[in-house]
């Protein structure tokens, strides 16, 4: 069937006491020429219904989730899921399957769709679930049939610009509960770090990870087309001949800049022109997506023909991580105009901000809201792959084998160490996860806003800088005024959700106008010198830094609370060390345990002193009535 616009997929997903979680029906069928009632799956989604109906989701009424897939043969992007899971006494049900054994029925009505509507998607879907479910036959499936067309016609035009691809992603509310971490959680994923999420029910982990992602610009909308792809496992046994698929693991995976840069070598002279240019007509040297069969190993270019891009070859999982983490310099110099050039616009940058008055000192940056045009220009990164912005935004995080798996099933365990994975940002609901941390470099546990990162050296690097600091306080504070006024709660702009996603922006626009300029030294010094250093190894910094972006001369090179040392900083340092320190946290307890031993003991002298005196005061009282009594009778 044709596709008509950005969703592919109705999915039934239930669970069936034998079998399992399995697909019950599918609207356009899953795999073309079966029927809509067909269990079987392509190879590529195998894994679709452990995501659709989570683990432990018995445990709920109902809940959502967030997940991806992996592009299937032929497509180029992810798959962006979204699932809405109910259950329903079986005794309720009108008409009742013979397969029905259990007291309660669970399934999953689930949207797959090319477009990452996360929040909007569910808002619709969740009103058709409970209406599917409030029929109590799960044999009428002309509603979700409606439900195909009428998503596909109403979300046919629909842009990525806007407050509907943040629609139910809150960044206030993470600022509320995760405070002056918020920025460390942003800073391990400019890293490209293995990041687990955890909590349960899966709809706060996927919305607390997807809020993380909303505050780099651009990524939701454009960013996480290349953020899927993984290959499922086939068996246990496919671990034991893992040397053996190496070539077809290697056709999956993204190859790295260096095969990019020379294919474009190859093209012949009318094509090395166009290297330079980051326009839509350098998709000719685009990175083609991964493929899972041998009959897409290659990307399809303009003129028709196939190109096959080698992959490096790589002898061990340590050199593959090596290969995956960086990419060699001398490649981007070679893609990229002469040095001498390159130091040119960092001169104008300075000579602009100097014409303008822009102060080293000037005042904390706070982002006025801009109107939105709908005039974004966004081109095709040459190495990215990605739609960019004139910033160069989004960053290339998520490419060449760095996954985002808001929700990961039991099943998918074995991504967290797969050699062809070189990092994720996973969120995760079952305690397998989070008890083997040797398989991640950050455990974030929602439920208690708790950051834990296990290499020291890490946490050196991630440590805020004074003005790290500033910034994050300056977002607390914003965020927390009014929080108690019904009426103006999260309503107005100074504190609420595009507030907060400005200020991030300029502080990566900041962090990244700064790395451009010459004797940079000091100025990064605000960002974090081993945090600068660490950024310049990953893949998307010199993915970024392998292009020119003209529009960051525009923005103030210095981080927006850079300034002197003051009493409120050393006040700032010391309640974040007090706060996210064990050594702190202990003190605090020690504090607070002390302080509410002195109140008890307080109280309790004070009984004891109060009750004496009371049976006192009472004795005195009795007596005296007693001797007045008895005077009384001997005057008689």
């Amino acid at each position: 069937m044709e596709k008509r616009g950005p969703v592919l997929h109705i999915v039934v997903v239930g669970f069936h006491h034998k079998k399992g979680c399995q697909v019950e029906f599918s609207y356009p069928p899953l795999k073309p020429g079966e029927g809509h009632d067909s269990h079987s799956l392509p190879e590529e989604w195998k894994y679709l219904p452990f995501l659709a109906l989570p683990d432990g989701a018995h445990n709920y009424q109902e809940d959502t989730v967030f997940f991806h897939l992996p592009p299937r043969c032929g497509d180029r992007t992810t798959v962006y899921g979204v699932s809405c899971y109910r259950q329903i006494e079986a005794k309720a049900l009108k008409v009742r399957q013979a397969d029905i054994t259990r007291e309660t029925v669970q399934k999953s009505v689930c949207v797959l769709s090319q477009l990452p509507l996360y929040g909007l998607l569910q808002a619709k879907l969740q009103l058709i679930t409970h209406a599917y479910f409030e029929e109590k036959d799960f044999s009428q499936i002309s509603i979700l049939k409606e439900l195909y067309d009428h998503m596909n016609s109403s979300l046919g035009n629909t842009s990525l610009e806007g407050s509907q691809v943040y629609l139910g992603l809150s960044p206030r509310d993470l600022v509320l509960h995760f405070r002056h971490k918020v920025l460390i959680l942003f800073k391990l994923i400019l890293l490209e770090k293995k990041v687990l999420f955890y909590i349960s029910p899966v709809n706060r982990l996927v919305g607390a990870l997807m809020t993380v992602l909303s505050l780099f610009p651009g990524m939701i909308e454009h960013g996480l087309s290349d953020c899927s792809q993984y290959r499922p496992r086939k068996s246990i046994s496919e671990d034991a001949g893992l040397q053996e698929n190496r070539p077809q693991l290697d056709d999956y995976v993204s190859v790295s800049a260096a095969d990019a840069s020379n294919a474009n070598l190859e093209m012949g002279e009318g094509d090395k022109n166009m290297a330079g240019n980051n326009s839509l007509e350098g998709q000719k040297a685009n990175v083609p997506f991964s493929q899972p069969e041998k009959t897409c190993n290659g990307a399809q270019s303009s003129n028709g023909t196939v190109q096959r891009l080698k992959v490096p070859s790589r002898a061990s999982p340590a050199s593959s991580e090596s290969d995956w983490e960086t990419l060699d310099p001398s490649v981007l110099e070679e893609s990229n105009l002469k040095e001498g050039e390159r130091e040119a616009p960092a001169s104008e940058q300075t000579e602009n901000l100097r014409s303008k008055g822009v102060s080293s000192e000037s005042l904390p940056i706070t982002v006025q809201p801009q109107a939105n045009t709908g005039h974004t220009v966004l081109v095709q990164g040459l190495v990215s792959g990605l739609e960019e912005d004139q910033y160069g935004m989004p960053l290339a995080i998520f490419t060449k084998g760095y996954l985002c798996l808001p929700y990961m099933a039991l099943q998918q365990h074995h991504l967290l160490s797969d050699v062809t994975v070189r990092g994720f940002v996973a969120g995760a609901t079952n305690i397998l996860f989070r008890q083997q941390k040797h398989l991640s470099d950050a455990i974030v546990e929602i439920e208690d806003a708790h950051v834990q990162i296990h290499d020291p050296e890490l946490r050196k690097i991630l440590n805020p800088t004074t003005a790290d600091l500033r910034f994050s306080d300056y977002l607390v504070k914003h965020v927390t005024e009014n929080r108690d006024d019904v009426f103006l709660d999260g309503t107005g702009w100074e504190g609420g959700d595009e507030w907060i996603r400005a200020q991030f922006s300029a502080y990566l626009h900041a962090l990244l106008a700064a790395v451009l300029q010459p004797d940079n030294e000091k100025i990064l010094s605000d960002f974090g010198t081993a945090f600068v250093t660490a950024w310049k190894n990953t893949h998307n910094y010199r993915v970024w830094n392998s292009n020119k972006h003209p529009a960051l001369a525009e923005v103030n090179s210095s981080h927006p609370f850079q300034g002197q040392y003051s009493v409120s900083d050393v006040k700032l340092r010391l309640s974040h060390s007090v706060q996210n320190s064990e050594r702190g946290k202990r003190i605090g307890n020690a504090m607070v345990s002390t302080s509410r031993n002195v109140v008890q003991t307080g109280k309790a002298v004070g009984q004891s002193v109060g009750g004496a005196f009371t049976s006192a005061k009472s004795a005195m009282s009795s007596w005296f009535s007693t001797f007045t009594h008895s005077t009384q009778s001997l005057g008689d």
